[in-house]
């Protein structure tokens, strides 16, 4: 069961390698344990897609490890109750982490601090 959703930036981070206590952290978990929401994988596809990194075959590696898992109808119900003050992507994320029952790993903790009974943790520090 998936409990955590990394967002976009820190599956970015634990591909440049550049923070080893979230590596550490990602390779202390389970399998399944964690995931990557379709919306995040999508905003990484787009950096990659215009030649950011990651490269393809590092994201492709990726996303062996860490599944996607697709946003669905239960997603879309807690989105259409959350309140909208910026950042659609990240709207999308917390309701797709609350659908879920999983916190949000993020280095960005102030975007999701105004979306009630969203649990957020930050594996950098």
């Amino acid at each position: 069961m998936t409990q955590f959703l990394i967002d976009a930036d820190m599956a970015i981070y634990a591909l440049a390698e550049r923070h080893s206590t979230l590596n550490d952290r990602l390779a202390a978990c389970y399998p399944d344990d964690v995931a990557i929401s379709a919306i995040s994988f999508a905003e990484i596809a787009v950096g990659t897609y215009v030649g950011k990194p990651p490269s393809p075959a590092v994201l492709d590696a990726f996303v062996r490890v860490v599944p996607i898992l697709p946003f669905d109808e239960a997603a879309a119900r807690a989105y259409a109750q959350l309140p909208f003050k910026r950042a659609r992507f990240d709207r999308l994320l917390a309701a797709h982490a609350l659908s879920l029952g999983a916190a949000i790993v993020t280095n960005n903790e102030t975007d999701f601090a105004d979306v009630p009974g969203l649990k957020v943790e930050n594996w950098t520090k």
